[in-house]
């Protein structure tokens, strides 16, 4: 029995001095997991950066250990910038964004509003959307809110709702370059000239994933969590890498983004041609930034753009739709338009503008639209997605509908046709939603109504629900000098006008409009040589009713 004993003894020493070792040597190891392991929670402090979980046995490294790195050298050691110095409005802040900050610092996670948010703020200019950042997983943060849902496969985030406001929660996320579960959808070096065409993933194979990229360098997964100044690292901006804590009320800056505010400077995080490779969309957020805040793109940021503008083509049409959309309703939309153009990017966003901006008056007619969308955007009125769009390709429509009429085709089936045209090939670069298509539609149709001004339809199209739009945008094409300006202020005089002041309107509108086509009356001559009699009978009679005479020819009416 001692010896057992004594076996033993020795035997659970030797696990305890093989323990020992392999933490020592674990201590010296810097994890790179995501978040969620135990070794990375164990690894975050309230810097965001990453520490051993033991401190090493030798006196000499533990001092090195303790040396503090330089804040504006290491990333992983932000500035951490108190409120008399970032001067930020707490009134600004949405009280939901504070609910879910504070929801999940009480659940022991550590969050914070980031991004664009933080860079409104500082500018002293209240955000229209908040966003916030956390060290907690999606599934976890999903637990702590009612009305939150997790979306997104490319970045899975989750959206937490509060009324009509919605506050969008994202993980913190690592720095991957080699994925160890798995490879990348595609091959991102250049191939043997021999070698096979990559291999292109099925969805639900990358649903598999947690990173993957494909040939050009687009990331298509990137769900790896990681630390904090990882993240700030994986964000496109210095100026949009800073974490605000409403808690404390200080700003966490890694990337030195409050000096480039101050020197209203659009930096990259990063070697820009890999961050553009990576999301080609940055080349459009960094023209949107510098024509929205007016600042400068560093020379460095900027180089890189017009060469790999046709990147763009690679970024499913629906996602681009999105960013269009907030470029022209940013409140700088000529501006926005101005740079793409400047920077060759349109070319992959509005291919039919070419054409278009080449024309004196085609120009004039966007130049006016752009900037009536930026006063009413600046004076906080709504804007019409599909209003802009049909200013955006009109005149595309204008030259087809043209060519459709001088090949002797009817008005209304060749201005159709022209719309048809248009909004297919627009829709293979940028997926309009149909509701915004559908508006455009009716407001091109009006276009030949409203020229008209004659006739009872003038006040059947008052009740039209497009009228106004449709209105709006033919003021629009009067200023532009497309149509005669009396056009557009008939129509301001019948719409403020009463009822008699209408029919003296509609007999001028009548008078003013251009002579229609005669049709033909191959029954009359046929009557007038029938038998030569006097009176001209026909061999076959025909009602003498002249409303019956109208609907009996109608079909055959030009």
């Amino acid at each position: 029995m001692i010896k057992k004993f004594i076996r033993k003894l020795f035997g659970q020493d030797a696990g305890n001095d093989d323990a020992g070792a392999a933490d020592a040597t674990g201590a010296t190891h810097t994890p790179t997991g995501g978040a969620g392991t135990d070794a990375g929670a164990a690894a975050r402090v309230d810097t965001g950066g990453a520490r051993p979980r033991r401190a090493p046995r030798d006196a000499g490294a533990s001092r090195t250990a303790r040396k503090p790195p330089k804040p504006a050298a290491d990333p992983a050691t932000p500035v951490i910038l108190p409120a008399d110095v970032h001067g930020i409005d707490p009134s600004l802040i949405s009280k939901n964004a504070v609910r879910v900050t504070e929801g999940l610092q009480q659940a022991g996670f550590r969050a914070f509003i980031v991004g664009g948010a933080v860079r409104d703020l500082l500018l002293g200019v209240a955000p229209k959307d908040f966003d916030v950042a956390t060290d907690a997983t999606p599934d976890q943060v999903q637990k702590l809110f009612r009305r939150a849902r997790i979306i997104g496969r490319r970045f899975q985030i989750v959206h937490v709702q509060f009324g009509q406001e919605i506050i969008e929660v994202s993980t913190f996320r690592a720095l991957v370059d080699a994925p160890p579960d798995a490879a990348p959808a595609a091959v991102t070096s250049a191939p043997a000239p021999d070698a096979a065409p990559p291999k292109r993933l099925r969805r639900d194979e990358l649903d598999r994933r947690t990173h993957a990229v494909d040939a050009s360098g687009r990331v298509l997964r990137d769900n790896v969590w990681g630390e904090q100044h990882e993240d700030a690292t994986r964000r496109d901006f210095t100026i949009n890498a800073m974490y605000y804590d409403p808690a404390t009320q200080t700003v966490l800056d890694y990337h030195n983004g409050m000096a480039d505010m101050r020197a209203r400077l659009l930096r990259m995080i990063g070697d820009p041609v890999t961050r553009y490779r990576e999301d080609p969309v940055r080349m459009l957020r960094v023209v949107r930034f510098a024509a929205k805040l007016g600042f400068e793109i560093e020379e460095r940021t900027r180089t890189p753009i017009s060469e790999l503008a046709d990147l763009i083509n690679n970024v499913p049409a629906a996602r681009l739709f999105d960013e269009m959309l907030k470029l022209l309703l940013s409140g700088q939309a000529l501006a926005c338009l101005q740079w793409l153009r400047k920077e060759g990017l349109h070319h992959g966003l509005l291919p039919l503008l070419d054409v278009v901006l080449e024309q004196p008056q085609g120009e004039r007619f966007i130049t006016l639209a752009l900037s009536n969308t930026d006063a009413r955007v600046r004076a906080g009125k709504t804007v019409s997605p599909g209003f802009l769009f049909a200013t955006l390709l009109w005149h595309d429509v204008q030259h087809r509908y043209q060519q459709y009429t001088a090949a002797e085709e009817y008005p209304v089936p060749a201005l159709s046709r022209a719309m048809d045209d248009v909004i297919d090939a627009q829709t293979e670069k940028l997926a309009i939603h149909r509701r915004y298509s559908s508006d455009m539609r009716e407001i091109w149709g009006l276009q030949l109504r409203l020229e008209k001004r004659s006739g009872r339809s003038a006040l059947k199209l008052l009740e039209h629900q497009r009228f106004r739009a449709g209105y709006d945008f033919l003021l629009l094409r009067c200023e532009a000098g497309e149509l005669d300006a009396s056009v557009g202020q008939w129509w301001t005089d019948f719409i403020d006008a009463d009822a008699a002041a209408r029919e003296t309107l509609l007999t001028q509108g009548g008078k003013d409009r251009a002579p229609r086509k005669r049709r033909r009356r191959g029954g009359a001559r046929n009557r007038r040589s029938g038998d030569g009699m006097e009176g001209g009978e026909s061999a076959s009679p025909r009602p003498t009713n002249p409303a019956n005479d109208a609907a009996s020819d109608g079909p055959h009416d030009d």
